[in-house]
């Protein structure tokens, strides 16, 4: 299945890999003046006004109604891990968050799993989270070092870092703060560029969505296109059950020969991709059989594969060389190996570093 994600996604992701290798303290934050803000409670003067605006168009915060964003209100702490999930463009998760005070199904349950597995958020302690307590400025301060490891809240007017809770227009000027350290470019000329730029494709196949979660991390850092390779029959869990030797994948791996059956859904236009990150999660040490039936299904003569894969202790091994025979005429570059829940900003240092333009593409 073929799947774009959101423009905007891309240029917030790639924010955060700058802040990770950026060494210095963020300067005053300046804001550019805006005319209207959208809101009747935000005057186009206001200190906040161009970071409300900025929150507002890439989907990160809206108002409390359609006509007020309420600067001076707080943000609960459910609302702050939402606004940081929606930055790492909403993530599959999979999981149980531990807290006794949160519950499955809401608004915030992905956000706050995520944020917990990321290591973000720890809670208060004895099962608790407080998704609607007010995110005082000192967890604000924490939970923001914790995520960029740089002083993004600093030089924010009124913010002290202490007991008192965090405003929401000083939640919006963390969020505008992250983007100084990239500055991007307008809508407009990101689709006048698009036609110059190489076109991606990251393909995967991914059992537990682990593998899922690390190719939408590496498809919003270099907006690429996502193909899922999805088998015509699925895998249960018996199926994925290495115990058992008569189990469908202890079969499939033990025959070189095997090529599970791809569902009717193809990549119709793999000849327009420059690139293809391939992605798979390891079984007994080897890409699965159905990346074999990928792999022979097209023909990947004059463009750059980059392999990685998803497991729990298992390095990446010779699981991509393996697969080298199958794509000939491809330039090959070296794979990598993540767990499931690899960050979006240790996805992108990786992505960044590839130098898919110094590799002839």
């Amino acid at each position: 299945m073929l799947k774009k994600l959101p423009m905007n996604r891309t240029r917030l992701n790639i924010i955060l890999f700058f802040c990770t290798i950026l060494t210095f303290i963020l300067p005053a934050t300046a804001w550019a003046a805006v005319e209207d803000t959208g809101f009747s409670d935000v005057k186009a003067d206001a200190w906040y006004a161009d970071a409300v605006v900025y929150c507002r168009e890439n989907g990160l915060m809206n108002g409390n109604s359609a006509t007020e964003f309420d600067p001076e209100d707080s943000l609960t702490r459910a609302m702050l891990v939402t606004v940081l999930y929606r930055l790492e463009g909403e993530p599959v998760v999979d999981g149980d968050d531990g807290f006794s005070d949160t519950t499955d199904g809401q608004w915030y349950s992905d956000a706050v799993l995520w944020a917990m597995q990321q290591s973000i958020v720890n809670g208060y302690g004895e099962g608790l989270f407080g998704p609607n307590d007010a995110i005082t400025q000192e967890q604000l301060n924490l939970i923001m070092s914790r995520y960029t490891e740089e002083a993004v809240t600093q030089d924010i007017p009124t913010f002290t870092g202490d007991a008192n809770p965090a405003t929401r227009a000083q939640v919006a000027a963390v969020m505008l703060n992250l983007s100084t350290f990239f500055p991007g470019t307008s809508a407009d000329e990101e689709n006048d560029n698009q036609g110059s730029e190489p076109k991606i494709l990251v393909a995967y196949f991914s059992a537990t969505n682990n593998t899922e979660n690390v190719a939408r991390h590496i498809a919003a850092t270099l907006n690429a296109d996502l193909y899922e390779i999805t088998p015509e029959t699925p895998y249960t869990s018996a199926d994925l059950n290495y115990n058992n030797a008569n189990s469908r994948t202890s079969i499939e791996m033990n025959d070189p020969d095997s090529r599970p059956a791809i569902g009717s859904d193809s990549v119709a236009n793999m000849a327009d991709y420059d690139t293809v990150f391939i992605g798979y999660p390891i079984w007994w040490g080897q890409a699965p059989r159905i990346i074999s039936t990928f792999m022979e299904t097209y023909d990947f003569n004059g463009k750059t594969i980059v392999p990685f894969c998803t497991s729990g202790s298992s390095s990446i091994g010779s699981s991509a060389t393996g697969l080298h025979s199958l794509a000939d005429g491809a330039v090959w570059l070296d794979g990598r190996r993540f767990s499931g829940s690899t960050s979006q900003i240790e996805v992108a240092a990786w992505v960044n570093g590839l130098n898919l333009t110094a590799a002839g593409k």
